[in-house]
């Protein structure tokens, strides 16, 4: 037996005195509502209603218990209404998880723009270049780069993260403007060692067809800070996100090549615990995000 529903009908027959206007009221049957308050006195081991053939009353005990059962009733939609206020509004605690490149370029400065538009919310921003478990973790929403994996997890595209390959003005003027994918081979490459093929990069020309290159160098790591700087410091080519090297390349520390070959860009998907009831909170932001995250947010966003 639901003890709420019980005592919600016990409450409702005690103040309308009779079983079949209550009934009526919760669109049940008579003969329902007459069992469930029986079975309600059974587990008390306690009567707590006269019956006649005009209505019902409460006994001594049934008066007293009417009465805590109007305050628990009370309480119930008390916290209901809390809880469903809080997962109407932009306000409490919000946990983001993303890379630690993505989040120290691009997101702290998009997050606190964000909190000075919503100031009642806290948020806890964390870094792992690695994918936590959201539920584990308390996490209320991740940004992800690449395609997702099937999953119960929620997720909203957000954008595209699009890649360049840059050389410092040093570097290229010792070794040459590469023109073609196939003239890689005669340069050092700064490997990532995490995506875009490791020492495989995936070109695709103007006419859509797919050059796969094989590219050598000295220098590999899953940073992609560290292989900035070492294109910064004349040692190869990186193929890089361009929210990484836009600074660079608008400072002219180093500057593009091979700017009519593509490399593959990457998907961004904000993902959340359940697809679900979703907090205000977290479809806020992620609304916000992707009014943040335009064709050239790499450039417009940092």
């Amino acid at each position: 037996m639901d003890n709420l529903y019980a005592v919600r009908l016990f409450i409702r027959v005690v103040d309308l005195g009779s079983f079949s206007k209550a009934a009526a009221e919760l669109g049940i049957g008579q003969p329902s509502a007459t069992k469930v308050v029986a079975q309600l006195e059974a587990q008390l081991g306690s009567r707590l209603l006269h019956r006649s053939t005009h209505g019902v009353t409460p006994t001594e005990i049934g008066l007293l218990y009417y009465e805590k059962c109007k305050l628990i009733d009370h309480h119930f939609e008390e916290a209901q209404s809390v809880a469903a206020l809080l997962q109407s509004q932009v306000q409490g605690g919000l946990r983001i998880s993303t890379s630690v490149a993505f989040g120290r370029r691009v997101l702290v400065p998009l997050v606190m723009r964000f909190m000075k538009q919503n100031p009642k919310l806290q948020i806890e921003l964390t870094f792992e270049d690695r994918y936590v478990d959201l539920v584990e973790q308390g996490i209320d929403v991740a940004i992800r780069m690449g395609r997702l994996a099937d999953s119960t997890l929620g997720a909203r595209f957000l954008g595209i993260n699009p890649w360049v390959v840059v050389g410092s003005a040093n570097y290229l003027a010792e070794r040459g403007v590469p023109n073609s994918p196939e003239d890689l081979a005669q340069h050092d490459a700064l490997v990532y060692s995490t995506v875009q093929g490791d020492a495989r990069w995936l070109f695709t020309g103007a006419d859509g067809r797919l050059h796969p290159t094989s590219v050598r160098g000295s220098l590999r790591s899953n940073n992609l800070s560290a292989l900035l700087s070492a294109a910064r410091s004349d040692m190869g080519l990186a193929a890089l996100p361009w929210y990484v090297a836009h600074e660079s390349v608008q400072s002219g520390v180093v500057q593009p090549v091979l700017t009519e070959w593509a490399l593959p860009s990457q998907e961004i998907h904000a993902v959340y615990p359940s697809p679900r009831l979703v907090p205000a909170k977290v479809n806020h932001f992620i609304e916000w995000l992707q009014s943040q995250l335009g064709e050239t947010w790499w450039a417009e966003a940092l």
